[in-house]
């Protein structure tokens, strides 16, 4: 049974918000990266194209990859002749311009792929990693599946055009974050202004690394049938910004718009924190234990991103699958934590149980057990009462 804890909270929330922020992006969205708190979303859930922006899968899995100790700084990546041609400069994409048959560790690819966005490379990395890149992209749909990515689908590690290599900006972005949280080490790579292989120098492709609003990643990505696209993350004052834009017509727009995006969300919101780390948000019933109830807590500050001026009213609700059937395990994630504006979700967080809750005794989950019974019965009865008007 889904059950549900309704915390109604005012907060200050927006005169700003309400003039609308509009992007010539037809796909779009902007997210506090620490709470999740969406502030822009234009088209976000809308399939494009990612064009070279698939890359930050690519880079996803040799990430983790290297993790997991499968792949190391010694590593060597051979560019066959698959890679050379349909990656290096002939092949009308961007390049590393590694030569053929020869080795590259993977320092220096990774460098290829994210720096220089090089086709060579992330071909040469997927083949190394799997064998081809088909077999390399059912990795990164599996990737993309355990992270949470529901509206893509990547069909080669380059960001060619496929027909069916299909992506969101909310996944983009959610996929961002991932890399920023999970490898902070190797996200360094991202913020690198340029790269010199075979001679060849070439800068980061990011236009907004060369702008003073702490940018410091992640990718662009250009395809005729996509426009022009940019994955991108900034810092200031210890706020971490996430956005994706995708569709634009020119390159300046996509810069333009970018920036415009991110310097607006800066100045356009400030924080409001609303519980603490491991705070009690809500309560959950438990079936058969001990206490009848478990607390349940987040990892992180509940921190909620509110436009600045007059007010609005938001409703937090805690959501789980219940009641919990004992033993509860301390620290199992069993439900969300979401605060809407109306239909618009600001904010979405996992909620834990905050201590183990052993199994009780035979008595208890003999009442436990009784209860149940009734309030089952209870609900299909309501539902039959429900179903028939």
């Amino acid at each position: 049974m889904a059950l549900a804890a309704a915390l109604g909270i005012t907060v200050a929330a927006s005169g700003a918000w309400a003039q609308a922020f509009q992007t010539l992006a037809p796909h779009a969205i902007l997210i506090d990266a620490d709470t999740g708190a969406i502030l822009f979303e234009k088209g976000a859930d809308e399939p494009f194209s990612p064009a070279s922006m698939a890359k930050l899968m690519t880079v996803e899995v040799l990430f983790d990859e290297m993790r997991k100790g499968k792949l190391g700084p010694d590593t060597e990546f051979t560019i066959s002749e698959n890679a050379w041609r349909r990656g290096g400069a002939g092949g009308g994409g961007s390049s590393m311009f590694a030569q053929l048959n020869s080795k590259v560790k993977l320092p220096d690819l990774l460098r290829g792929i994210v720096v220089q966005s090089g086709n060579d490379a992330a071909i040469a990395a997927a083949e190394g990693v799997a064998g081809t890149e088909d077999n390399f992209s059912q990795i990164m749909n599996r990737h993309a599946k355990e992270i949470g990515l529901e509206r893509s689908t990547f069909r080669n590690a380059t960001g060619y055009s496929a027909p069916d290599q299909k992506v969101t900006a909310r996944d983009m972005a959610k996929l961002a974050i991932h890399l920023i949280e999970t490898y902070p080490e190797n996200y360094k790579l991202f913020s690198e202004r340029e790269f010199t292989w075979n001679k060849i120098r070439q800068q980061n492709r990011n236009p907004l690394l060369t702008l003073d609003i702490g940018a410091d990643g992640l990718k662009t990505g250009y395809l005729e049938e996509s426009g022009y696209g940019l994955t991108g993350s900034a810092v200031q004052n210890g706020q971490r910004l996430v956005l994706v834009v995708s569709g634009l017509k020119t390159a300046r727009d996509r810069a333009a718009e970018a920036r415009k995006l991110i310097e607006w969300g800066f100045r356009a919101f400030e924080a409001r924190q609303i519980f603490n780390a491991g705070e009690t948000v809500a309560e959950a019933e438990t079936f058969g234990a001990e206490k009848g109830r478990v607390a349940l807590v987040t990892r992180k500050p509940v921190r909620l991103m509110l436009p600045r001026g007059n007010g609005d009213r938001l409703v937090a609700r805690a959501t789980y699958q219940g009641p919990l059937t004992a033993p509860v395990e301390e620290g199992r994630e069993v439900g969300r934590l979401k605060v809407t504006r109306g239909e618009q979700v600001v904010l979405d967080m996992p909620l834990y149980t905050a201590e183990a809750v052993p199994a009780g005794t035979m008595t208890q989950r003999a009442l436990d057990a009784a209860l149940e019974v009734g309030t089952g019965w209870f609900r299909q009865a309501l539902s039959r009462i429900t179903s028939k008007s």
